[in-house]
């Protein structure tokens, strides 16, 4: 996977048969341990009914990331409308296969959404809430030129309160070019 992974990376608007990658993205207890744990499969389910009718550039949108010229799918990254301390603001996430983790797939993928959530030209921010604890996803934030505003306490999942980073970013600065490392 690793000569895949060097390839160039993308995002492609979900589909109906995302399912079986958002069923390892959700389901797998390694692949949620900083998410409160796997979804049931009706859970997924609901998730994968959200995210076919989600892509509409005023309210965001959830893609597959695809790497390589087979264009093979490696995890999901989305961006999508929130209030935030009184403020509109864009929200953004992501998840990537084990087996794409480690080479720079999510920070180029998150890029790529991040152009997305630019063109919309509907929100000044966009914010990342990741775990205090997933070192990776912090990375990631810092790689693709976020800002840290601190660490806060949000409920996810639902009736579960969840230690986060704050991670900013402002849309209406061009800020660093990122990809490169």
């Amino acid at each position: 996977m690793s000569d895949e992974c060097q390839d160039a990376v993308d995002i492609r608007p979900w589909a109906a048969d995302d399912l079986p990658l958002l069923e390892r993205l959700m389901g797998d207890p390694a692949m949620t341990a900083h998410l409160g744990g796997p979804e049931s499969a009706e859970k997924i389910l609901e998730r994968h009914g959200r995210y076919l009718s989600a892509e509409h550039p005023g309210r965001g949108g959830m893609f597959v990331i695809v790497v390589g010229p087979q264009r093979v799918a490696a995890g999901s990254v989305g961006y999508w409308a929130r209030e935030w301390r009184g403020h509109h603001v864009w929200e953004t996430g992501w998840s990537v296969l084990p087996e794409f983790q480690g080479h720079g797939v999510a920070t180029r993928a998150t890029v790529a959404v991040l152009r997305r959530a630019r063109a919309a030209a509907t929100h000044r921010f966009v914010h990342a809430f990741p775990s205090v604890d997933n070192a990776a996803s912090n990375s990631i934030c810092r790689k693709a030129g976020f800002v840290l505003q601190g660490a806060v306490d949000l409920e996810y999942p639902k009736g579960t309160l969840m230690r986060c980073n704050d991670w900013r970013l402002d849309l209406s600065d061009d800020g660093p070019q990122v990809g490169a490392s």
